[in-house]
């Protein structure tokens, strides 16, 4: 896993506050699979799955999630696209890249466009419980999970 270090407080001090959660994958079965480890989380309100990056685009306008899991693969564009869409989003959504293309080009090019987590989906799936808590925490308190 990659932790590029940069994203903002996303507790703010509430500990109640929902976590809104953006997911994009194209695929149905991983997208059921995420959506179920999700939900153990608790404090989750999940938006998605979507596939395209079209459709991602408009969900991250409309829903202004907390976090997106973002694959590289879509039905339809890219995650480099979505990536790329969000620049300049207001606020930006912390960007966890979940792929099967782990990269280092795509790893690089992915943490250059604003993604703060690389993971590789066949060894770091069940890593995603660890890294939305991460993202809750303090920036001060915060180290990239040993996953």
């Amino acid at each position: 896993m990659v932790h590029r270090g940069t994203s903002e407080n996303r507790g703010s001090g509430d500990q109640q506050r929902r976590l809104t959660v953006l997911l994009v994958e194209d695929s149905q079965l991983l997208a059921a699979r995420l959506s179920e480890l999700l939900e153990h989380i608790g404090n989750i309100q999940l938006v998605g799955p979507v596939a395209t990056e079209s459709l991602a685009l408009s969900s991250a306008r409309q829903n202004k999630p907390d976090v997106i899991i973002l694959d590289l693969h879509l039905r339809e564009g890219t995650g480099f696209g979505v990536l790329r869409g969000l620049r300049g989003s207001q606020p930006r959504p912390v960007v966890i890249v979940l792929t099967n293309y782990a990269l280092d080009a795509y790893r690089k090019a992915a943490l250059e466009l604003g993604a703060e987590y690389f993971l590789d989906k066949s060894a770091e799936f069940q890593c995603i419980p660890a890294v939305i808590a991460e993202v809750t925490r303090p920036p001060q308190s915060r180290t990239a999970p040993s996953h």
